[in-house]
């Protein structure tokens, strides 16, 4: 399992206004708003990197200011209200929890979400191409994608009876991610077993009941709470043997079978790219939502053999990374 490695905090917190641009002796700050634990260095990087081909230099021309709810949704609020008080000059904000968050935060200081929902449907824009007010974003519709995974998980372990689907019921996203998920279930004419999780407790559970409810593999949705619990939920799948498909290649970077999903390295890019044209002065009703056309599949060979599942050959062959 490799150690992820963390943005950091970058400097103090500087106030620049939006309607103070004269004042060019400070450097602009950037809001990172997140719903979930910090990010591996390569989705930082990604966004780093955006960011300055944006036009804006991490350290240098702008600074940064992190917030992170670490699964704990309650908290947004008071850490958007925290990032507005501190006038700061653009919020990124990561997952759909955080993006209204932000925007019930404020109506002036530009936002650029990244959210895996339709934004339309969320109440974030009221339109893709022209999104009026002070919101953009990224949006990689990971709601859309349960029908795929459902399909891929079946190819993998087609003796599997009933299948699991992990979610978070807190989560805004929890019932258009299960009514996409039942929905194919339905037309495959799979069993599916609905298990809910809030807590580092409730997950414990769930995995200790899988083998009662005669659950044969796992699919998790994508959750930023789940996601801060990558650790946990991987080491779980493999005490109780459980094949499981996850919705973020990092879950299989840290020892987990199989995902499928958007690019998140893709989408932070872009993230970084907007909040850099904002910067410099582009309005975000004139950024049109982008959608994510990368999307990846990641198999971890190790986990594999480990759970004694022999991996189909079409199934590597799709493979966009294999981890070994």
């Amino acid at each position: 399992m490799r150690r992820r490695e963390c943005l950091s905090l970058l400097g103090s917190a500087v106030v620049w206004p939006l309607a103070a641009r004269a004042q060019q002796s400070a450097m602009p700050v950037i809001g990172f708003l997140h719903q979930g634990s910090p990010e591996p260095v390569a989705l930082t990087n990604a966004f780093r990197q955006g960011l300055s081909e944006g036009g804006s230099i991490d350290g240098r021309s702008v600074t940064i200011e992190n917030r992170w709810a670490e699964g704990h949704y309650d908290r947004l609020p008071a850490l958007a209200a925290d990032l507005v008080g501190r006038r700061v000059a653009v919020i990124a904000a990561n997952f759909l929890p955080a993006a209204l968050a932000a925007k019930a935060a404020t109506q002036t200081i530009p936002i650029v979400f990244l959210t895996g929902s339709d934004p339309i449907k969320a109440g974030l824009v009221s339109s893709i191409n022209r999104p009026t007010g002070n919101v953009t974003g990224i949006a990689f519709m990971f709601t859309l994608l349960g029908a795929k995974n459902l399909q891929l998980l079946r190819e993998l372990v087609p003796k599997a009876t009933v299948i699991a689907v992990l979610v978070n019921p807190s989560n805004p996203n929890a019932e258009p991610q299960l009514r996409d998920v039942q929905a194919a279930a339905h037309a495959l004419g799979q069993q599916l077993v609905v298990l809910d999780a809030a807590t580092d407790h409730e997950i414990d559970s769930v995995f200790a009941t899988l083998a009662e409810r005669q659950v044969g593999a796992l699919l998790v949705t994508a959750d930023g709470f789940l996601i801060s619990r990558q650790d946990q939920l991987v080491a779980l799948a493999a005490r109780y043997a459980v094949p499981t498909m996850y919705p973020l290649s990092q879950y299989v970077v840290a020892g987990g079978l199989i995902s499928y999903g958007a690019s998140l390295s893709d989408a932070f890019h872009q993230t970084g790219i907007y909040v850099g044209r904002i910067l410099k002065g582009a309005n975000p009703a004139d950024l049109p939502v982008l959608q994510s056309a990368k999307f990846e599949l990641v198999i971890n060979l190790k986990t594999a053999k480990a759970l004694g599942l022999d991996m189909l050959p079409t199934l590597l062959a799709l493979a966009d990374e294999v981890i070994e």
